[in-house]
């Protein structure tokens, strides 16, 4: 079992889609039991496959009032569930606070591995103790980076996190999202890290979330689709070196 979290500290920058995307290629190209777990209170991984919360049982899950797999929902394709998000969540650094344990999503996570082989965390744009606990679980963290100045500074924010909180570094793959190659500074992010995965901006990613289904559910010869592919067979790779 590996867990991946898709991670930034700024808001804007393709992390649901990529993180919901990517659960999608890790159940229908791999074939692994996936599960798509959304911490970030927005909720937008799972209106990205139609689904909408049932209750405020999110956060009861942290707090072992809820079993996940209570809360855990299909997500219409095959090797892929779903645990969504809620309005719960919004005080979910609190009952980390509380209860004390710096380790429990990590062993949520460790006891889900007897029934999926990926988990895929969207998690939200913060630092505190969500971010803290996503780090220490996390076997691998995606970096979603458009062009930007603002997304060099938050992805050195993502660094600090990272060696902050976790004794073990887990290994790092930066992302260019949102790439238009008709632009400059795209073009010369691309050129300067021609070794990193790219999501192209394109009208099919858009529609991810009026179709309520991932790329290559719909698309599958697009080059966004490509993209999410060869980025997730790029994770595969990071994750046998393990």
């Amino acid at each position: 079992m590996a867990v991946i979290a898709v991670y930034s500290a700024k808001g804007g920058v393709g992390k649901t889609t990529i993180a919901a995307n990517l659960a999608w290629c890790a159940a229908t190209i791999s074939c692994r039991k996936t599960l798509l777990w959304d911490l970030d209170v927005a909720g937008g991984a799972g209106f990205l496959y139609g689904i909408e919360p049932d209750g405020k049982r999110a956060r009861s899950v942290f707090a072992r009032d809820v079993k996940p797999g209570q809360a855990i929902v299909n997500s219409g394709y095959d090797r892929l569930h779903l645990l969504p998000s809620d309005d719960s969540l919004r005080e979910l650094d609190s009952v980390f606070a509380r209860i004390g344990k710096r380790k429990q999503l990590l062993k949520l996570t460790q006891a889900l591995s007897k029934k999926y082989e990926r988990i895929i965390l969207d998690c939200p744009p913060a630092l505190g103790q969500i971010s803290a606990q996503v780090m220490r679980a996390a076997d691998l963290v995606i970096v979603p980076l458009p062009p930007s100045p603002l997304s060099t500074r938050a992805f050195d924010l993502v660094v600090r996190e990272i060696k902050t909180h976790a004794k073990v570094h887990p290994p790092i793959l930066p992302v260019l999202s949102m790439i238009d190659m008709r632009r400059n500074l795209h073009k010369a992010a691309r050129e300067a890290n021609p070794n990193w995965p790219v999501i192209p901006l394109s009208s099919a990613v858009e529609q991810c979330a009026v179709r309520h289904q991932p790329v290559g559910a719909f698309a599958p010869s697009s080059p966004s689709a490509r993209g999410f592919g060869q980025l997730w067979a790029a994770i595969e790779r990071k994750l046998t070196k393990r």
